[in-house]
């Protein structure tokens, strides 16, 4: 790796992540888990209801829910699953804007 390379790398790491953190900040209501339709009746697809599974704290939950919370539902799963993906995305980023600092740290030694 070429130092002036390297030092591009950081700061457009740097402002990925700035980027991500800002994200982060407009974040609203949020559930983690799958909410699906469900039949008592299956076969016959009736008497609907909705449930919403997830796991939290290492302990698997069920949920029923009612049909006139199921849109606000969606929207906060859908919500926590943009959640995720970006604190996935801000660790790759810190996982490689480290190994480019020690590697120009180790460089810095060597000379």
């Amino acid at each position: 790796m070429q130092r002036n390379m390297t030092d591009k790398s950081l700061l457009r790491i740097e402002k990925q992540i700035e980027k991500i953190k800002q994200e982060l900040l407009d974040i609203g209501e949020m559930r983690p888990g799958s909410l699906t339709k469900q039949y008592r009746n299956a076969k016959e697809k009736k008497w609907e209801f909705y449930q919403l599974s997830y796991t939290h704290k290492m302990k698997s939950k069920t949920e029923y829910v009612r049909a006139p919370h199921v849109d606000d539902l969606k929207k906060q799963v859908d919500t926590y699953k943009r959640f995720k993906a970006l604190v996935e995305k801000w660790i790759d980023l810190s996982i490689e804007h480290s190994k480019i600092k020690m590697y120009l740290a180790n460089r810095n030694l060597l000379k």
